[in-house]
């Protein structure tokens, strides 16, 4: 689990519920009687040109039909409140999911730093640096949502806002301590592999040691042969020099016995 990857899912279940609960509002709001939000529309509208005598400029008569149109689009979809409901109490749990995930594993990285030494590219403070930005960046989305949801939105999505948060933190707690495990589980077997690459590495060295050194012994042998060859051709040209005997018997002359 990469705490960037759970920051990063986190940072887009804010954004989604964002725009769910705009549109849940916009909703909302042209809900009911469409023709009274039509001519609520139509008194603005004129209070703030005609009734003073000022002429509206096209693009403000432009803006305006189209704000009219928006008003009775959103009024036909209605309906789709429950399922905006849904969607932004899925969102706003993946957020918190995500929330609590990266706690656990900072809280966990936090404490191996303690008593490890640290070999990664980035350094130490680097590191804990990332974690305290992170951690605040975490926090202020979730004073984001709580201010969208339960201040600036219907009281059913604050409602939905308190419900879904205090299940998260009971759910938080299990995935903390599931996390931690998994954490010393995945540093163990870590620790393991690296001790197994450091043995294979190891018995490599040495194998290559060995060869070099055998093909560093037979150059060598080679060469001396080589050497006593051609300074002393009498000891003859195999591996193993002739003996006294040996040179004595040759440079007798041959007798050859007749049958």
């Amino acid at each position: 689990m990469d705490p960037l990857t759970l920051f990063a899912l986190a940072n887009t279940a804010v954004a989604a519920v964002k725009k769910g609960c705009q549109l849940y509002k916009d909703i909302k709001g042209a809900a009911g009687d469409v023709k009274a939000v039509l001519k609520d529309l139509d008194e603005q509208f004129h209070g703030a040109f005609e009734a003073k005598g000022k002429t509206a400029t096209t693009e403000q008569r432009n803006q305006f039909v189209k704000e009219k149109n928006r008003v009775i689009e959103l009024n036909k979809r209605e309906g789709e409140t429950t399922g905006i409901y849904q969607e932004l109490g899925e969102h706003l749990g993946t957020y918190y999911d995500n929330l609590y995930k990266c706690l656990a594993i900072f809280e966990e990285e936090e404490k191996h730093h303690q008593h490890e030494i640290y070999e990664g590219d980035a350094s130490l403070g680097k590191r804990a640096l990332q974690r305290v930005l992170m951690r605040k960046q975490l926090e202020q989305m979730g004073l984001e949502l709580r201010e969208v949801m339960v201040y600036q939105s219907p009281k059913e999505l604050g409602a939905l806002h308190t419900e879904v948060e205090q299940m998260m933190k009971v759910m938080g707690q299990q995935q903390k301590g599931l996390i931690a495990k998994q954490m010393q589980q995945d540093h163990i077997r870590a620790v393991r592999k690296r001790q197994r690459m450091d043995a294979v590495w190891a018995n490599a060295a040495w194998g290559i040691a060995s060869i070099v050194v055998a093909a560093s012994v037979g150059l060598m042998f080679v060469f001396v042969i080589q050497d006593r060859i051609e300074k002393y051709p009498q000891l003859g040209t195999g591996i193993v020099p002739k003996s006294e005997t040996q040179r004595r018997a040759e440079t007798e002359p041959k007798r050859y016995v007749g049958r």
